[in-house]
């Protein structure tokens, strides 16, 4: 469960950073001639998605490993022990439960 939280908090700063430089480069003015500035931004739309598809996907398994965890067990019912009785038949005993 630890290295989950360890790489969720990794990811996060990471789309931090990126967020922030993605500020930088959008308040920057395009100019048609530079294409470099649009390829830049539309690879980072898409680290962005793939970075939020990762968080999401670790979410969901930590939702499942909690799931898992958390099994609602049986209660123990407790159970009535047969009355039995010895009767005499002859010479032998026979069990007679109820």
């Amino acid at each position: 469960m630890l290295p989950l939280r360890l790489s969720t908090i990794l990811m996060s700063a990471t789309l931090a950073t990126a967020m922030l430089s993605g500020a930088a480069v959008s308040a920057q003015n395009v100019a048609p001639a530079n294409r470099n500035t649009v390829v830049l931004q539309g690879e980072l739309q898409m680290l962005e998605n793939r970075l939020r598809r990762q968080q999401f996907q670790q979410q969901q398994q930590q939702f499942r490993a909690q799931d898992r965890v958390v099994v609602p067990q049986r209660p123990d019912v407790p159970q009535m022990a047969p009355t039995c009785q010895l009767r005499r038949s002859g010479s032998r005993f026979i069990s007679v439960c109820r």
